[in-house]
């Protein structure tokens, strides 16, 4: 069978041949359709943002006139009630063109249109003008001369009223129930993309499909456990909720105990091994104290009293991660195709999203082990201790091209690197392994300084096709016999565009290493002539290579981040804090519970002779 066309339901109320009227829970006139506007002569500029009664006000002619009254009393019993309202046949005359009223006979029906949480949020105002059969009703009584004719046409007239409005009223039902599904679909997509803990999000849902699509819902997924004594496949909750907040601790309690008694053939228990749908339309609860042993759960199930059981299999690739009950009570109409339709919709969403959630932390702990591989201990020196940490972003999956390194080069002097290549992926991180191999490699192949080291990794980077670029400092500590005497080191460094390191001085003060002047990235020209910079240190002295992640905030300028770093530098030395605690107040005060980016932290610290 060929798809059936949605239909266009603004087309449809314009073009309904009853009056209509769309108003605000306020009165205010939201929309007529063109058969409202013919009865009364009107247009959408004249009556649409108005008052329902000030575009339609009483007939001051007409001292008997009650038509206003009664319609504001329907239209009042229709919000305090949420129910429609069918009135009397009502007088109510119209404003006519150059002045006056025009006598006219009306048969209203105002109707609520409700929300997802049953409030009204639209009256829908209905009103057949019958004034030529009252007339004719009326001129046939005077006469007593009422034709058979007539009154078959009364009972026509009659029955045609009821049968449109009955029809109105399907529509609107029908109209408001397509809204909240759509709405439902658009807020489950948004909870389940709002977070990488599949967990977490599929726990959501029970919360957005009740009452929509059901009275209470349980939210369970297959642990890794092996089955119960009982031979069911063991679950764990992770989702309730009930429409009456009085009953939420039942169904929690109820979701917890059944658990513990699930046998195998039950509803649950069918759902999680054929990976379909299992429904119990009615008599749930006949059929769950049947299943359930004498105990806690049967007696909390009986309080709960469902009539309609829904379990929806969470399935993604093959695999069934979950389960979704639905309950509906006595007063739930059971639930159309088109719901059913939406609920495994909704189940086969969670099921992507715990899938998902299942492969990213798979491949987080992969890169977690290559990326400490690829990040090996730094060296630690006499009177040099060298504290290294690596952050991962809060978005990525643990591996990225931040590095750092520390080594010792065959003259002895002591090399500290830190460095960041373009991306936050696999590929990242083989770049980032390669260009580190290849510093290091340059580094003890003699004793070169950082400038010439940095030289030799550019040409490298690009005869080898590396197909990157990086930042990168390299420095160097080393130390004559007579600036051993005098207990300072000389501090020697290189920076491919890479942040500056930042000296923190035994008296708490703090200071940018700038060098002379701005080098380009590793892998742009390889034959760019690269400088280097001297710093001579005093003992106590504390020196931080970082990568940019640790002072780069989006919408921030640099050099504002580079402030907070020596502000908080300030503020850790006070507390004259041992390097390794040094190092976690820095990333714990500097970066936000999610960071952003990744950040490679090296630290040194020349320690005085004992």
């Amino acid at each position: 069978m060929a798809p059936l066309p949605e239909p266009d339901f603004q087309r449809v109320f314009d073009e309904t041949p009853a009056p209509l009227l769309l108003l605000t829970p306020d009165f205010v006139i939201v929309r007529a359709n063109r058969a409202q506007l013919e009865a009364t002569a009107t247009t959408l500029e004249g009556t649409v943002g108005r008052g329902l009664f000030e575009a339609f006000p009483g007939n001051p002619d007409d001292p008997d006139a009650d038509g206003v009254a009664n319609l504001r009393r329907s239209l009042t019993t229709v919000l305090d009630t949420r129910r429609p309202h069918t009135m009397a046949v009502q007088r109510y005359d119209i404003p006519v063109a150059g002045g006056g009223y025009e006598e006219r006979f009306w048969s209203p029906r105002n109707v609520p249109v409700l929300d997802e949480h049953g409030e009204v949020v639209l009256l829908l105002h209905r009103a057949d003008d019958i004034t030529d059969y009252v007339r004719t009703r009326a001129e046939a009584q005077v006469t007593a001369e009422l034709s058979e004719h007539l009154r078959e046409r009364a009972e026509r007239v009659e029955h045609d009223l009821f049968a449109r409005t009955r029809e109105l009223e399907q529509l609107v039902a029908h109209l408001g129930r397509a809204t909240a599904r759509a709405e439902l679909l658009a807020g489950v997509t948004s909870e389940l993309t709002s977070t990488l803990d599949g967990e977490e999000a599929v726990g959501r849902l029970a919360s957005l499909v009740v009452p929509v699509l059901a009275d209470w819902c349980i939210v369970s997924l297959v642990t890794d456990e092996r089955p119960g004594a009982a031979g069911a496949r063991a679950l764990r909750d992770v989702g309730s909720w009930h429409a009456d907040e009085a009953l939420r601790p039942v169904v929690a309690e109820y979701a917890a105990t059944r658990l513990q008694v699930l046998r195998p053939g039950s509803l649950l228990d069918l759902a999680l091994s054929t990976g379909r749908p299992q429904a119990q339309p009615a008599r749930a609860l006949e059929y769950l104290t049947s299943v359930l042993p004498p105990g806690r759960a049967r007696d909390l199930v009986t309080e709960l009293a469902p009539e309609s059981l829904l379990a929806l299999p969470l399935r993604a690739r093959g695999r069934t991660l979950g389960v979704m009950m639905l309950a509906g009570g006595a007063v739930r109409s059971p639930l159309t195709p088109e719901e059913t339709a939406t609920a495994a919709d909704i189940a086969g969403r969670a099921g992507l999203a715990l899938d998902n959630a299942r492969l990213y932390r798979q491949q987080r702990e992969l890169a977690e082990t290559l990326q400490r591989s690829l990040l090996t201990e730094p060296v630690q020196r006499d009177q040099l201790e060298v504290v290294v940490r690596y952050t991962p972003a809060a978005e990525t999956a643990q591996v990225g091209g931040d590095w750092y390194d520390s080594f010792v080069q065959p003259g002895g002097a002591t090399m500290l690197t830190v460095g960041d290549v373009l991306g936050h992926d696999t590929e990242a991180a083989a770049a980032m392994a390669q260009i580190r191999s290849l510093l290091r490699g340059i580094a003890v192949a003699g004793d070169a300084g950082p400038a010439t080291v940095l030289t030799g990794v550019d040409r490298a980077v690009v005869t080898l096709d590396v197909g990157t670029t990086a930042t990168a400092v390299v420095a160097r500590l080393e130390q004559t016999e007579q600036e051993a005497r005098r207990g300072v080191r000389r501090f020697a460094w290189s920076n491919a565009g890479h942040p500056p390191p930042v000296l923190l001085t035994p008296r708490g003060e703090v200071s940018s290493l700038q060098a002379r002047s701005a080098e380009l990235l590793l892998g742009v020209l390889p034959d760019a002539p690269r400088s280097e910079s001297v710093a001579v240190l005093e003992a106590g002295s504390t020196v931080l290579l970082h990568t940019d992640g640790l002072v780069e905030r989006r919408g921030e300028a640099l050099d504002d981040g580079f402030a907070r770093l020596a502000r908080c530098l300030e503020e850790v030395a006070a507390q004259d804090l041992a390097l390794d605690d040094l190092c976690d107040a820095v990333l714990d005060r500097m970066l936000p519970q999610r960071p952003e980016d990744d950040v490679a932290l090296l630290a040194v610290r020349l320690h005085p002779l004992d």
